[in-house]
């Protein structure tokens, strides 16, 4: 036979969980697979078959469970209350925010269109306009 020899119960050694639990599990796949008596894995676990059958039970379960196929992409974000708090105030400001620049905007159109000088808090501080070429005096004579 080509390639890797078949893991077994043994894969369980190398997956992170507790002893008693990977004992339990190794025990149901080798009754499963056969190369284990369910009256040994009893004796070896200390319990007896009707819990051993319950444990057997709930682990095939957790496998199928696992095994089933899932939505794909990755899964929404669940936010923590503080989170869903944070977040909403957060667009609440945005929001403020924009009606504020909508009001100012429309108290500067108002101010224009009646001919007054808008207030230096609305006006817009803007730099000189910016000159081409050479500044004056500067300029070569041919």
């Amino acid at each position: 036979m080509r390639g890797r020899h078949p893991a077994g119960p043994e894969y369980v050694d190398h997956l992170a969980a507790s002893e008693l639990a990977k004992e339990r599990v190794k025990a149901v796949l080798q009754t499963v697979a056969g190369s284990a008596r369910l009256q040994e894995a009893c004796e070896r676990l200390d319990i007896c078959e009707q819990r051993f059958h319950q444990l057997r039970q709930q682990i095939l379960e957790g496998a199928l469970s696992a095994a089933e196929p899932g939505v794909p992409g990755r899964r929404a974000q669940t936010l923590t209350p503080e989170q869903e708090l944070i977040q909403a105030q957060q667009q609440q400001i945005a929001e403020l925010q924009r009606e504020l620049d909508a009001a100012k905007a429309r108290e500067e159109i108002a101010l224009v269109l009646s001919g007054r000088k808008a207030p230096e808090s609305l006006e817009k501080k803007t730099l000189p306009p910016r000159r081409r070429g050479r500044p004056p005096g500067t300029r070569k004579n041919t």
